[in-house]
């Protein structure tokens, strides 16, 4: 009988390998060192911290400038097809083109918000010395029908009566509310500053964005491809559509409004009407800020004994500020298929939560949640059925959208 000594030897006399060797269940295997693994797990690690810090100090660095960017990015967009256009006057020189461009809108945009704030500025101060003189001389007497005016007529005949020709009385009635004024005119002229400074900015972004703009995108394409996978073209698509549809909404809304607050003071017998309806384009953009423009001349108005003309262009200028809400939707859902709905809880809510820029935010948040919803509750062979685009076709749809 042979002796077996842990290597068998077959009817062929060929070695066999050891059972151990073998990996026969049941059998021990040879430990295995894991310091290996956990290098790999530990440089993972790393790499996403860094990452990660390298993304924070990036936010913080851009934190200031990203209002401006956005801007940018929604006034390149906007003007894309006239820039395209341009392009072609020049023969294709994207570089001067996009200098053109960029002239072209800042003279659009800076130059009315540096007159108008001259303006102001020019108006608070003859503002100042009317109420300087006031307080010395004393205040003018009021309509002789101020006092029938219900509810506060009475009140606001004693009250003038008595503070009309007393000086130390008019100056201690209005003393309390200085404060509160100057402050509000000093935050007022801080916010234009910081307004032209941020225009500024984003004219300056959109030069580059003008002139590297198929470069951006086919960018965007292969980020959004490796995010989203098959969908990032639509959705691309989706939010594009949905900006340019805002900026015609919100454009179209003021220039109706500008176009009514002209035609309601030119009727009223105001002064400067298409000058006022002119600011009244730019106001309109602003929230509330066509109470700068109907209120003065509801005063003046009523300052002439015109107290009908001065009552009915108070109630026109409320209409008119009030229709924003309700037209800006209507107009913004002409060009998109969100649901008007979805677009005036976008409007008014992504107001409240971005400011103005919230307007183009909104919208196009909710655009594309909506379309993330249709795609993810459509059947997954519908969902899949188209193809991730090639960024060419994309930089021509750009190119396309006016």
């Amino acid at each position: 009988m042979n002796e077996r000594v842990g290597v068998d030897v077959g009817a062929t006399g060929e070695r066999s390998e050891p059972a151990q060797s073998r990996g026969v269940p049941g059998q021990a295997s040879p430990p295995s060192t894991g310091g290996s693994t956990d290098q790999s797990y530990v440089q993972k690690v790393l790499a996403v911290l860094v990452l990660l810090s390298l993304a924070v100090g990036c936010f913080v660095v851009l934190r200031p400038f990203i209002a401006a960017i956005l801007w940018a990015t929604i006034l390149t967009f906007a003007t894309w097809p006239a820039f395209v256009r341009l392009e072609r006057l020049v023969n294709g020189r994207r570089g001067l083109a996009a200098l053109l461009m960029t002239l072209i809108a800042g003279t659009l945009l800076l130059v009315p918000i540096v007159l108008l704030s001259f303006s102001l500025a020019e108006n608070v101060m003859r503002v100042t010395e009317e109420i300087r003189a006031m307080l010395a001389s004393g205040l003018p007497p009021l309509p002789a029908r101020a006092a029938d005016l219900p509810v506060v007529g009475q009140q606001l005949s004693a009250f003038w009566e008595r503070v009309g020709h007393d000086a130390a009385a008019l100056n201690a009635a209005i003393q309390p509310y200085l404060g509160p004024i100057r402050e509000w005119l000093l935050a007022r002229g801080s916010d234009i500053l910081e307004g032209i400074v941020q225009l500024s900015v984003s004219l300056l972004a959109a030069f580059f964005l003008y002139r590297d703009g198929p470069t951006v995108v086919r960018t965007l394409d292969a980020i959004g491809a490796r995010i989203a996978g098959p969908r990032a073209g639509r959705l691309i698509r989706t939010a594009g559509g949905t900006i340019n549809s805002v900026v015609r909404g919100v454009l179209g809304t003021s220039v109706i409004q500008a176009i009514l607050m002209a035609v309601g003071l030119g009727l009223a017998g105001v002064p400067g009407a298409l000058l006022l309806g002119f600011i009244s384009f730019f106001l309109s953009l602003i929230p509330m800020a066509l109470l700068i423009i109907w209120l003065p001349a509801t005063i003046w108005l009523a300052s002439q004994d015109a107290e009908i003309s001065a009552a009915m262009i108070a109630i026109w200028g409320i209409v008119v500020g009030q229709i924003d809400n309700f037209l800006r939707p209507y107009l913004i859902h002409k060009g998109s298929d969100l649901p008007i709905l979805l677009i005036f809880l976008g409007v008014l809510g992504g107001a409240l939560a971005f400011g103005f820029i919230g307007i183009f935010l909104g919208p196009t948040l909710l655009a594309v949640g909506h379309n993330l919803i249709q795609e993810w509750s459509a059947p997954e062979t519908a969902a899949m059925d188209e193809t991730l685009r090639p960024t060419e076709q994309i930089a021509g749809d750009v190119d396309r959208l006016a």
